[in-house]
């Protein structure tokens, strides 16, 4: 290296710790070049090169996030940076160019993971600003930085010259000679003027502060409805391209040229917008069958369009929040011959988890197993694309399988707005299971997330051990274009309220850059009294492990600054491991064997019952033209019973009667002692009324 370019490489811009720092580095690019120098540029936590500096304005050679990354000092002069499978060696010409370049970096780390943090958790969504505004939004948070700064210097000098001036009016005190006195006098009045100067900066620093801070904020706020408008704007074009392909798809689907029972596959996404509020706010969607006012469709045509029995999915969500309907008129081909109501019922697929929990000694065992358990009703979804019809209000489904696994369950569509269904399983191994369920939405274009809201309580009867936890969010990707895949999300605690003591389970997000396995989960399982005393780990598709921890040391402060704990743990002991599919089972909607025994015809069940459900059961049939009809009747009849209710209630209201409204069959409103929330709990008497075979109290739906 000549000592020209040693000079230049140590060239840097700005000192560390502005938002933009630059300088020449020697990158390594291979062993027959080497070390090559480059210009580099660290803005906004990420780090970018180029061969020159007039290459900033056309080409950039590569960038590194620094959220993610891991700084290495490897000896002198050196640094190493690696993020997401990509490594930078690179090379200051001196010791204190590379020390000046690390303290750079790690405080632009430090914002950066800030940044990510301070951040909304809904992955995937867009920049609020264009990149100009950012850049001048950026510039503004430099000024305010700034000028904080001069309000802390001003605040040490004003302590400096205060505790100067205390001391001089201390010795005024004390003379005796008044030629003394007056000198002293003088220095007192002297570091008065001081202090009144410094006081008179630190207010108008406050004032120039304010300023910038108000018209700031009316910046952003013209920049936030700019936003909202553009939204709006994409949203009705959006609207406008869905009621073109469907009218498309219409005149396709009546060409000579294809046959009428020959169904194909598409994805269709129902897209509703609103002129009124088109913010995104974090509301419920409502799903339901029998719904007024069809939207339009955008239909995009997918893979394996020669199947019958694999279809894909029929997703609608609601963008700002509005409601929308996973309904399709005549495209009844595009779900699953399954409800929600008994897709809810296949929580139930690895059942002899909770046996085995039940005989266990040890609480801090059960929740372990109770965790696989939780899991464990996520792996049914990995290929499962198509949606599932939406149950009827007053739909109900049993399964009875006291004779082969010792339960019966049982669920009802509780209420029609926002759509519930309510769940109750009793086990004569020790258990009892009950839950209420409702679905929350948002459409986010290419994505879309189904957040189950509501509560799943868990009780042995020998112990009493009381859990309670609630599901995780999961994401439909590809919604417009590209194959669907589904992904599991978030965070699950268990706590048992009996002990105190929890589980707490976390599914990663799956990503292209990242090495971890794809649809991975940990979890920690920890006493009452916060001590951990269980690692989990394994997929939500494949299995889970717990492994018992032996030993616990206090590891190195992180980079973060948080001090980690190492734990050493005895062997990983296997809990739950996914069951194969049935042979054939792409063809099948890649149904368990549980989900294919589910639709099974079953003499004795409620007249409610989806088995019932006519609709479903053509579809299951493969009559699609009778299904698509049927499916509009029960919608038609289920409007109508609302619409006679409105007006007995409105009716109702002008006599000046109450007007108790719909109450579910077989479940009813309870507050739970333990969360103190309220939800749809089993009264009782379905088995009884089986037993007797005495149906006359059911509504007449199908």
């Amino acid at each position: 290296m000549s000592e020209q370019d040693k000079g230049s490489a140590c060239t840097v811009a700005s000192p560390p710790g502005s938002d933009i720092y630059k300088g020449w580095l020697f990158k390594w690019t291979n062993y027959l070049k080497g070390y090559q120098r480059r210009w580099f540029v660290l803005s906004n936590g990420l780090l970018s090169y180029y061969r020159t500096q007039a290459e900033m304005a056309h080409t950039c050679r590569g960038t590194i996030n620094l959220a993610a990354a891991h700084i290495d000092t490897e000896d002198t002069c050196n640094i190493m940076l690696s993020s997401g499978g990509r490594t930078y060696h690179l090379k200051a010409s001196t010791e204190v160019e590379r020390q000046r370049w690390v303290t750079a970096l790690e405080l632009a780390k430090a914002k950066a993971i800030r940044m990510v943090n301070d951040q909304s958790d809904d992955s995937g969504e867009e920049e609020p600003t264009s990149r100009s505004d950012r850049s001048e939004l950026q510039g503004a948070l430099k000024t305010l930085a700034s000028k904080l700064d001069d309000l802390c210097t001003c605040n040490d000098l004003i302590a400096k010259h205060g505790a100067a001036l205390q001391r001089s009016l201390s010795e005024l005190e004390a003379l005796r000679v008044l030629v003394e006195g007056g000198e002293k006098i003088k220095a007192v009045n002297e570091r008065a003027t001081l202090f009144r100067i410094t006081s008179n900066a630190m207010i108008n620093a406050c004032r120039d502060f304010l300023q910038l801070a108000e018209s700031h904020s009316r910046r952003w706020q013209r920049v936030l409805q700019h936003e909202r408008d553009q939204r709006t704007h994409l949203e009705e074009t959006i609207e406008q391209l869905a009621k073109q392909h469907n009218n498309l798809e219409r005149a396709w689907r009546k060409a000579p040229s294809l046959a009428p029972d020959t169904p194909s596959a598409h994805t269709v996404v129902s897209v509703q917008s609103s002129k009124e509020d088109p913010s995104d706010e974090d509301e419920g969607t409502e799903y339901f069958d029998a719904m007024e006012d069809s939207p339009a469709f955008i239909t995009v045509t997918a893979t394996e369009p020669s199947q019958h029995r694999h279809s894909q999915s029929n997703l609608s969500g609601a963008s700002s929040g509005q409601p929308s309907d996973w309904n399709l008129d005549d495209h009844v081909n595009f779900n699953e011959p399954l409800s929600m109501l008994q897709r809810l019922t296949e929580d139930l697929e690895y059942s002899d988890l909770l046996d085995k929990a039940a005989g266990c000694e040890s609480s801090l065992e059960q929740i372990c197993l109770v965790a696989a358990f939780s899991v464990s009703s996520y792996s049914t979804t990995v290929h499962r694309t198509a949606k599932p019809f939406n149950p009827l209000l007053g739909e109900t489904f049993e399964l009875d399988r006291l004779d082969e696994c010792g339960y019966r369950s049982l669920c009802e569509q509780v209420s029609h707005h926002p759509p519930a269904a309510a769940h109750h399983v009793m086990s004569q191994r020790g258990w009892t299971l009950w839950q209420e369920i409702t679905i929350a939405s948002k459409f986010r274009g290419k994505y879309l997330s189904i957040m189950p809201l509501g509560t799943i309580h868990l009780q042995f009867h020998r112990s009493g051990n009381h859990y309670v936890w609630r599901k995780v969010t999961s994401t439909v990707h590809n919604i417009i274009v590209g194959k669907l895949w589904i992904d599991q999300s978030g965070d699950i605690d268990i706590i048992n309220h009996t002990t105190k003591e929890t589980c707490q389970l976390k599914f990663y997000p799956y990503s292209y850059f990242s090495r971890e396995v794809p649809r991975k989960v940990t979890g920690v399982v920890a006493d009452g009294e916060g001590q951990a005393h269980y690692i989990l780990s394994g997929t939500w598709d494949e299995r889970m492990e717990s492994a018992k921890i032996v030993q616990r040391n206090r590891g190195n402060s992180g980079t973060e600054g948080k001090q980690k704990t190492i734990y050493q743990t005895l062997a990983p002991r296997l809990l739950w491991k996914k069951c194969p599919l049935p042979e054939n089972a792409e063809n099948m909607y890649y149904f368990s064997s549980l989900a294919l025994s589910l639709n099974e015809e079953e003499a004795g069940v409620s007249l409610t019952d989806s088995r019932r459900r006519p609709d479903q059961r053509m579809m299951e049939e493969g009559r699609w033209d009778e299904a698509n009809a049927e499916k509009q009747r029960l919608e038609e009849k289920q409007r109508a019973v609302r619409r006679r209710r409105e007006a007995e209630a409105s009716k109702a209201l002008d006599e000046g009667r109450s007007y108790e409204g719909y109450h579910p069959l077989w479940f009813h409103q309870r507050t739970d002692p333990v969360t103190g929330e309220t939800s749809f709990v089993y009264k009782g008497a379905y088995w009884e009324a089986k037993e007797r075979q005495d149906w006359s109290m059911c509504p007449d739906i199908f």
